[in-house]
């Protein structure tokens, strides 16, 4: 795929763009160079995900390597810190024999998508802290009286069809967006989890007791709808285990492990230090008795 024609604030326009649009796009800035090298720190290149791109690094073989970088990102949606020595392999038939090196950020500029599916009061909550998290949130719904904006008014969509099945036509579901399925009863948890396990969607949230889930499970799997389907999306029961249990406390607990979800994390506290640590620096600091 060529480059687009681009300058500058051609650049920083589809930027904005993306975010506005939510079209799925990954940044590539070069923030650090040794030596001689076609690219110069701050250059940018903004690639989709159809392989177009904007703006530059440098060109020669480097570019066709970040280019591939930006669209591994927008597959697994992690951000990556590359290096590129620039000798005579790196370089290939291009000749630009530089001998620095390139260091280069990769992230994706695309807005994460959620879709809920459910409007009730756990959805309500639920919207309103994944749009202060940064996502862009899809909220449907059978009932036009719950399925509302006077109800959701920090959702991106808000979808009330005649049924969730006439609305999974509305949707577009990428490999970069998170489902979470808290109807009003197991027959629309069954439908609406069946759809987004059948979708690219990379998390699938479903609200309920391990017993519920289990058996939604076993009705997809006797329907002979998880052939082939990676269950390793499927975080079920759904959230962080934080104790809570007020509708308030099952958003933040859910919103909590679509972030660690989006960056990789392990959803736990493995930054607080160690009982034993936390016992020897303050032995230390008090000193002797």
């Amino acid at each position: 795929m060529p480059p687009l024609p681009t300058a500058p604030r051609d650049l920083f326009e589809a930027l904005a763009e993306v975010r506005r649009s939510g079209e799925a796009a990954a940044l590539a800035t070069v923030i650090g160079t040794r030596g001689s090298t076609p690219g110069k720190e701050t250059m940018r290149l903004l690639v989709f995900a159809d392989g177009r791109f904007l703006g530059t690094v440098g060109g020669g073989c480097v570019e066709a390597d970040v280019v591939d970088a930006c669209l591994d990102v927008l597959r697994s949606g992690r951000s990556k810190q590359l290096t590129f020595r620039l000798t005579e392999n790196a370089t290939g038939a291009t000749g630009l024999m530089c001998g620095g090196e390139l260091e280069v950020f990769v992230e994706s500029v695309t807005v994460p998508q959620l879709v809920v599916f459910g409007a009730g009061h756990i959805s309500r909550d639920l919207c309103t802290i994944a749009h202060r998290a940064g996502f862009r949130v899809t909220v449907v719904d059978d009932r036009e009286s719950f399925a509302n904006r006077e109800r959701f008014p920090d959702a991106g969509e808000v979808i009330a069809a005649e049924s969730f099945e006439e609305a999974f036509g509305q949707l577009h579901v990428t490999p970069g967006t998170s489902c979470v399925v808290v109807t009003r009863g197991h027959a629309y948890d069954l439908e609406c989890t069946g759809y987004a396990l059948a979708s690219p969607a990379r998390y699938v949230g479903l609200i309920g007791s391990q017993g519920k889930v289990r058996g939604i499970l076993r009705r997809l799997g006797e329907e002979g709808r998880l052939a082939g389907v990676d269950l390793a999306r499927l975080h079920a029961p759904i959230g962080l285990d934080l104790g809570g249990a007020s509708a308030g406390e099952i958003a933040v607990s859910i919103v909590a492990e679509l972030i660690a979800d989006r960056y990789g994390a392990e959803g736990h506290a493995r930054m607080r230090l160690d009982p034993a640590e936390v016992q020897r620096v303050t032995s230390r600091a008090a000193g002797p008795g």
